[in-house]
């Protein structure tokens, strides 16, 4: 039987090496819940913005700062599962509206769930008195990083 081995902790002022670690954690907890949904990384983010109202899947690949091509992919399985529809927008034949259906959006129960279970998770990790200050300063890096990142598509 193999032990848990407790990573060790040695404090750094290095961001990078940090969020990238972060990332990953992240990224494969959060697959895992997600395909155990039957999901996959990026879909239950796709589901979670959309409404019945839709939006034009270039306003998606913004939401969601992606390339238009990574939402028409996402867009392709979402339809097969009968959770989003697309529809010609009736002012520009040329740009496809992508809407939630009722499926969908009793998926999004599922998903945000799955979601609120990672974020208690880690809230406990947390102490109660930086919360709100870890919040703050990762959100200034994303939308740093989302910036540059916008200037380079």
């Amino acid at each position: 039987m193999q032990k848990s081995v407790e990573p060790v902790f040695e404090p750094s002022e290095d961001i990078v090496p940090t969020l990238i670690l972060i990332s990953k954690s992240m990224r494969a907890l959060h697959g895992i819940k997600l395909a155990s949904l039957g999901f996959h990384n990026g879909q239950d983010e796709l589901l979670l913005v959309l409404d019945e109202t839709g939006m034009t899947t270039s306003a998606l690949a913004d939401e969601l700062c992606v390339r238009p091509s990574t939402v028409s992919k996402m867009m392709d399985r979402l339809t097969e599962k009968g959770l989003v529809c697309r529809e010609d927008d009736p002012r520009d034949k040329r740009r496809t509206i992508v809407r939630i259906t009722p499926a969908g959006k009793e998926v999004c129960k599922q998903l945000a769930a799955a979601r609120r279970e990672l974020e208690d998770d880690l809230r406990r990790s947390l102490p109660v008195d930086v919360r709100s200050s870890i919040v703050a300063s990762l959100t200034k890096c994303q939308i740093h990083l989302t910036k540059k990142l916008s200037r380079l598509r």
